[in-house]
């Protein structure tokens, strides 16, 4: 059976392989890269699970196929939850995973560790040619560091700090991430569903 995950950015799609994996899913994902003529979706909905639900069933009824729509990011305490649904493009025009780093830990500068709680904010939603089968959200408290650290992950991960592990996810790797990620929290939510497809 085919999943198709509904994204083009590569780290996203490694981390949901690798962690459907680890739950004992074994099927072939494939993702928006294999479809060059899928449509464009416009993230313009006012939550995360209002952007994963538009990506599934959009292309879900493009490909006729069961898909994951997913769309993730941080929420600051300090800055009202912000950067949010924006966390990718946080920076502006040409921002990139350095450029939100920095313009995250400039916000923050003035502010001691304890006032630094985040969360990593992840939104799932299945759907197939049929339509919506079932969203799940999973969140992953941290706080934000001082300064990047670590060469695993992605996005923020150098900058968010595990207070269990006083590490942030870039240093912890994927071995200790994918076990308790705001990613895998959502992925282990929609587990089953997913299953029940596999033994139709």
């Amino acid at each position: 059976m085919e999943l198709v995950v509904a994204t083009t950015n590569k780290n996203k799609l490694r981390e949901i392989k690798a962690i459907l994996k680890d739950l004992g899913l074994n099927l072939r994902i494939t993702s928006l890269n294999n479809y060059p003529k899928a449509p464009r979706i416009i993230e313009n909905g006012k939550s995360f699970k209002e952007n994963a639900i538009k990506k599934a069933i959009k292309i879900a009824s493009f490909t006729q196929k069961l898909t994951l729509g997913e769309d993730s990011g941080l929420e600051v305490e300090a800055l009202g939850s912000k950067p949010g649904i924006y966390s990718s493009r946080f920076a502006g025009k040409d921002k990139n995973d350095l450029k939100n780093n920095l313009k995250l830990l400039k916000l923050l500068k003035d502010l001691p560790l304890n006032k630094r709680n985040a969360e990593y904010v992840c939104a799932v939603a299945l759907a197939d040619k049929d339509g919506l089968i079932k969203v799940a959200e999973g969140r992953c408290r941290g706080l934000i560091g001082f300064e990047q650290k670590g060469r695993f992950g992605f996005g923020y991960d150098p900058l968010f700090i595990i207070p269990k592990y006083k590490k942030t996810f870039a240093q912890l790797g994927p071995h200790v991430k994918h076990k308790m990620s705001h990613r895998y929290r959502a992925l282990k939510k929609i587990r089953n569903t997913i299953l029940q497809f596999l033994v139709r």
